[in-house]
Formats: C-alpha cells, sequence, structure tokens
C-alpha cells in the first residue's frame, strides 16, 4: 500500500502548492493585463520585403504540388513557414502600460512569490 504524499513528495507541499499556484497566476495576470502588444511595418531583410519572403514557400508548395515526397519542395516549404512565423514575432511590439510603483512592486511580488512557493512545495526535504 503506497503512502500519500503531497507535492514533490514533501508532506504538507499540497496548500503551499496551491497557494503559490493562485498567487503566480495571479500576479501573471495582473502583469500581461499592463502590455500592449501591436504590430508594425513587415521589415524582415529590409523595408516592405513580405512578398519577397514568400519565395520559399511558393516555390515549397510548387514542387509539393508536382512531386508529393520531394525532399526539397518540403525543405522549401518548411523553411519559408519558419520565414513568415520569424518575420511576423519579430515585428511585433510590446509595450508596457503607465502604473503606479505600488501596483508593479504588488504584481512582481505574487508573481515571483508564488513561483518561489511553488518551487519549495516540491524540493523535497
Amino acid at each position: 500500500m503506497s503512502k500519500f504524499e503531497g507535492a514533490g513528495g514533501t508532506p504538507g507541499g499540497i496548500p503551499m502548492f496551491l497557494v503559490g499556484f493562485v498567487m503566480a497566476v495571479a500576479g501573471g495576470y495582473l502583469l500581461t493585463s499592463q502590455v500592449t502588444v501591436t504590430t508594425g511595418f513587415w521589415s524582415f531583410f529590409g523595408q516592405h520585403t513580405f512578398g519577397l519572403s514568400l519565395l520559399p514557400f511558393i516555390a515549397g508548395v510548387l514542387m509539393l504540388f508536382m512531386d508529393g515526397r520531394s525532399k526539397v519542395g518540403w525543405l522549401l516549404l518548411l523553411g519559408g513557414v519558419v520565414i513568415i512565423l520569424a518575420g511576423i514575432l519579430m515585428n511585433l511590439r510590446i509595450y508596457f502600460e503607465p502604473t503606479s510603483l505600488f501596483n508593479t512592486l504588488l504584481m512582481l511580488v505574487l508573481l515571483f512569490g508564488g513561483v518561489g512557493l511553488i518551487a519549495r512545495a516540491l524540493k523535497s526535504t
């Protein structure tokens, strides 16, 4: 018969884990609600070059329609998808909204205090 143990194999670790989880989720929510994410002009390899970044993707699709087993076609298709996703991620602009120092400290204490309690609950003694 197995003995019931808490989080991380420690006795009594579940309440600490749950409190830490709630704190981390609350802090993460409050922090991310103060963030605005926008995008700008496509500037991967220079200004307005989104069409140029589609060339490997289009060539890969064309080659795969001609021969579905073409390794070069799959390579071009996957490379094109990676270029497109990288271009989207590189052009995101992330701004933190103005907030008071108290609110910022509250968000950070909740987030990192919660992560600390989770780590403490999972650490075996």
